[in-house]
């Protein structure tokens, strides 16, 4: 997508785009599908299986285990940046920033 987005002439490039969007389609319409049959004749996704461990127990869980995935994308991240800055490798010419990048003087 991004190549057809950027003109990069490809044969066929405008054919897979409409080609992966066809399939992210086609599978948001079986999903739904199949999410609004289980409710109508199987009768899940109502309330029930909720309130048997507290109306708010598995929101609350939800919410617990998305701030927990949110910090540990941060730490991998500033984890990742101070490693690179504080101990250079040998690939990166052993300097902070690498060679070739113009950084902004802070005063």
């Amino acid at each position: 997508m991004s190549m057809y987005m950027h003109n990069v002439c490809h044969i066929g490039g405008g054919v897979l785009l409409l080609m992966g969007l066809g399939t992210v389609l086609y599978a948001m319409v079986v999903w739904w599908r199949d999410v609004i049959r289980e409710a109508t004749f199987e009768g899940h996704h109502n309330a029930s299986p909720s309130m048997a461990f507290g109306s708010t127990t598995g929101l609350r869980y939800g919410m617990l285990c998305f701030i927990a995935s949110e910090v540990m994308f941060f730490v991998a991240f500033f984890w990742a940046l101070f490693h690179s800055s504080l101990a250079p490798k040998v690939e990166m010419g052993d300097v902070w920033p690498p060679k070739g990048i113009s950084v902004i003087h802070p005063l």
